[in-house]
């Protein structure tokens, strides 16, 4: 099929020079990489996987888990002071 395409000069030099390294037409560079483009965007971007929850077991007697929030947000903001401080 013919057709006509306006490429970019970055693309239209690269597709040149692959044909001048390869010493193949560069109709045939031209059809190989818009197949491998294509190809591309089909394939699944990576395997799926599935996640199995377990069970951690329920919050220990004795912890207080309010507590133990405040802590950690207090230990957050002591690292993001430090991190000011030595933008300074």
């Amino acid at each position: 099929m013919r057709t006509t395409l306006t490429l970019e000069k970055d693309v239209a030099a690269a597709l040149r020079e692959e044909a001048r390294r390869s010493g193949r037409p560069l109709k045939g560079i031209v059809n190989d990489t818009l197949r491998a483009g294509l190809a591309a965007r089909k394939a699944p971007a990576g395997r799926r996987y599935r996640v199995t929850p377990v069970s951690l077991g329920g919050v220990v007697p004795g912890v207080n888990l309010d507590r133990a929030l405040r802590l950690a947000e207090a230990l957050e903001d002591d690292a993001i002071a430090r991190k000011l401080e030595l933008r300074k």
